[in-house]
């Protein structure tokens, strides 16, 4: 087709309805949004959480160790006490068969006599909880224990005046006995010292002495010597 000499050419169908082209590689690569870079995962936090539980669980099982050692050593200082009365008991059940056996051959002792269970009577009142003890509690507790032991002396002591009574099968019985018995309350007694002297300087040992004191363990008192208080008395034969 020509227009005023010049030759117009027409556009075919294919070149009409064509699409346009691809952008190119180069141009996609262009084109194309960058990459956020990747955040670091936070394994530092959660590995110090695990430090401080491990941390915690150590420090609650070494609380629970103390704990259960310090509540085993004041069940035995219990448990010691416990053996001090038994052996008291003991005695103070000797006392009777041994005053009315004297007193069949020595009436005129009844001074002596009634000195020995005056101070049997005495000591049986005095009662002590060893987990709750004051010293002076303790104290009267082994001056009461104490007046026993030398009403006793006295009363073994007249009866060297009375042979008869020296060859009393029963007499020889329950002093034999006695002795025994005066010997169990000093191993007794010792022992209860023992108990209540390692117990108190696990109390005041650090890192014990943290436990002790948020739960509440006291100081044991224990018995101090005393002239004659604690010696068997003398028993010959």
């Amino acid at each position: 087709m020509k227009i005023g000499g010049i030759p117009i050419r027409k556009k075919g169908k294919f070149e009409q309805s064509r699409a346009p082209q691809k952008p190119s590689m180069a141009e996609q690569q262009v084109n194309k949004p960058a990459k956020q870079p990747k955040q670091p995962r936070q394994s530092g936090g959660k590995k110090g959480w695990i430090i401080a539980g491990v941390v915690i669980l150590v420090i609650a099982l070494w609380g629970i160790s103390g704990y259960n050692g310090l509540v085993s050593m004041d069940e035995n200082v219990n448990g010691k006490w416990a053996n001090v009365e038994t052996q008291y008991q003991r005695r103070s059940d000797l006392i009777p068969n041994l005053v009315s056996t004297v007193k069949g051959y020595a009436k005129h002792e009844s001074q002596t006599l009634e000195a020995v269970m005056a101070a049997r009577s005495q000591a049986t009142q005095v009662k002590i909880d060893p987990s709750n003890c004051t010293p002076q509690q303790l104290a009267q507790y082994q001056k009461a224990q104490g007046d026993v032991t030398n009403a006793l002396g006295k009363l073994l002591a007249i009866t060297e005046n009375y042979p008869d009574l020296k060859a009393n099968q029963n007499f020889l019985e329950l002093q034999s006995q006695l002795e025994g018995t005066e010997n169990r309350i000093n191993v007794a007694r010792k022992d209860f010292n023992d108990a209540a002297k390692e117990y108190n300087v696990a109390i005041r040992r650090f890192p014990k002495s943290l436990i002790a004191g948020m739960c509440g363990f006291d100081k044991k008192n224990y018995f101090e010597a005393e002239t004659g208080a604690d010696k068997a008395p003398k028993v010959e034969f």
